[in-house]
């Protein structure tokens, strides 16, 4: 029997990009379905989340990742543009979020078309791995899912014709995801057991051999 895991995901977590290459190899060396559920970033499900944690929080989480990327072998920068507007003084998060927005949108539209990991795997790489200047400039996003097997024209069309049948899926979403037991990403829920973090991919493995993998 093939095995299958939700794999709950934000654009804007570097250790969701960080997590994509051992995802991608665990789908294609031994047959595991992923079903990508996209929800929004902690700055727009808690936008006081980041004036209340402690002041270490963002210094640190930039140098792990950074180091993270650097042991794996993986490209990396921060996005340019953030896809979150925020004021990195403050702590302010914007009331517009254009890319944020656009992003979780389209990576829904890509699960509704069956091609939710292809989209994952080219999109999160122009965010991430520093090859374009401006991953939301030009058409970049438009290349990155036709690269997909994705008609970048039609899912654009097919948001603004209807968002609120994407925004009811991302919310279906966001809920699964708190049910499963943790808030952070990314997370993997195998077999209703929930698994945070890219550093837990190999213990879900271990899990996932006792059920026949």
């Amino acid at each position: 029997m093939a095995l299958s895991f939700d794999l709950f995901w934000s654009f804007r977590s570097p250790y969701c990009y960080l997590a994509l290459d051992r995802i991608l190899a665990l789908n294609r060396d031994h047959g595991v379905g992923v079903v990508v559920r996209p929800i929004y970033p902690i700055a727009v499900r808690q936008p006081d989340f980041f004036k209340n944690t402690n002041p270490l929080y963002r210094p640190y989480h930039t140098q792990d990742s950074h180091r993270l990327a650097e042991s794996l072998g993986i490209p990396f920068r921060r996005p340019i543009p953030d896809p979150i507007q925020m004021n990195m003084e403050t702590s302010e998060i914007a009331p517009d979020q254009p890319y944020i927005f656009r992003l979780a949108r389209l990576g829904q539209a890509a699960v509704m078309e069956g091609k939710g990991l292809s989209f994952l795997d080219q999109v999160s790489r122009i965010i991430w791995d520093g090859t374009v200047d401006d991953w939301y400039g030009g058409d970049h996003l438009a290349q990155a899912m036709m690269r997909a097997g994705l008609d970048a024209e039609k899912l654009e069309s097919d948001i603004a014709e209807n968002p609120e049948k994407f925004d009811a899926a991302l919310e279906e979403n966001a809920i699964a995801h708190e049910a499963a037991g943790h808030w952070g990403v990314p997370l993997m829920v195998f077999d209703g057991e929930p698994f945070y973090g890219q550093d837990r991919i190999d213990l879900m493995i271990w899990r996932m051999r006792q059920k026949g993998l």
